[in-house]
């Protein structure tokens, strides 16, 4: 068999164990289910304000923006964690020994993460069905694009993810990350249109995948004279695919050098001395 096939079949497999494991596991089940009950516990309170400008629920404008806004910081963040800590405790070391270890070990957590990640959002949508008005799931088009809007988002965030993971040795230094990604969801307009922003922070937005997941997901999801309170007055479908399919490009071509490079540095005694670092740390 060929070796890049045989890698690509040990992928699939690694992750598909390490799905069933993550829905056997408590705490993982928590780390699911939490933040989707945060989500729908806060758009049920959000029902009764409206987007300015119209009587349309803020609360329903608001779930699709999330739906996109979890897509974004699971393959952004999530996968990034993982690597860090896998680095740490040493499965990294373990998967760089066997032969195109590291592009098996890369396609199981796409598999993990795309599943989790399609997972949960159905998850968050189905309930908000029945106290959402508004939602319109049952227009032609509405599932195609709203599946099409989240695999290409997994697409364009998930190899950026793995060069996050990649570049970042010490789990301490995660925060470097999760800070400027927090900033992104508060000016993406996840929660509020951003129509009210100043022109340079509307521009900031615009570079990065959030506010066009957002977009895409509203686009699929809420009726189409919202479109309205968008910048440009559209939902900018060519823009959306346009933007997630550059920030695609750019993370397929950087992340298999990123994770090349990462994996041969890797050795027991730098996963040694990282150790010795930590335990200095706590003492």
């Amino acid at each position: 068999m060929n070796p890049t096939t045989a890698a690509v079949r040990a992928g699939l497999q690694r992750g598909l164990i390490e799905l069933r494991n993550t829905f056997t596991n408590g705490q993982d089940l928590w780390n699911y289910f939490f933040p989707t009950a945060v989500l729908l516990v806060t758009t049920f309170f959000m029902r009764g304000s409206t987007v300015p400008g119209t009587t349309f629920s803020l609360g329903a404008r608001t779930l699709p923006s999330a739906l996109g806004m979890g897509l974004a910081f699971g393959g952004l963040m999530v996968l990034a964690s993982q690597l860090v800590v896998e680095r740490e405790d040493g499965t990294l070391l373990r998967v760089k020994a066997t032969p195109n270890g590291m592009l098996g070990y890369l396609i199981g957590k796409i598999v993990l993460l795309s599943t989790v990640a399609l997972l949960s959002m159905f998850l968050q949508l189905l309930p908000a069905v029945f106290f959402l008005d508004g939602l319109e799931l049952s227009r032609p088009g509405a599932w195609l694009t709203l599946l099409a809007v989240a695999l290409l988002g997994l697409v364009a965030t998930l190899p950026i993810g793995a060069v996050l993971g990649s570049l970042i040795e010490n789990p301490r230094n995660l925060g470097l990350v999760m800070l400027p990604t927090m900033g992104l969801i508060a000016l993406s307009g996840i929660f509020y249109p951003i129509n009210g922003y100043p022109g340079w922070l509307q521009a900031i937005a615009q570079v990065f995948p959030i506010y066009w997941l957002g977009l895409g997901m509203r686009s699929a999801l809420l009726p189409g004279d919202l479109a309205a309170v968008e910048l440009g007055g559209s939902w900018r479908h060519v823009e959306t695919v346009g933007v997630l399919g550059a920030w695609a490009v750019l993370g397929l071509v950087l992340a298999p050098v990123v994770l090349r490079r990462m994996a041969r540095r890797e050795s027991g005694s730098r996963m040694a001395a990282r150790r010795e670092r930590a335990i200095q740390r706590v003492g």
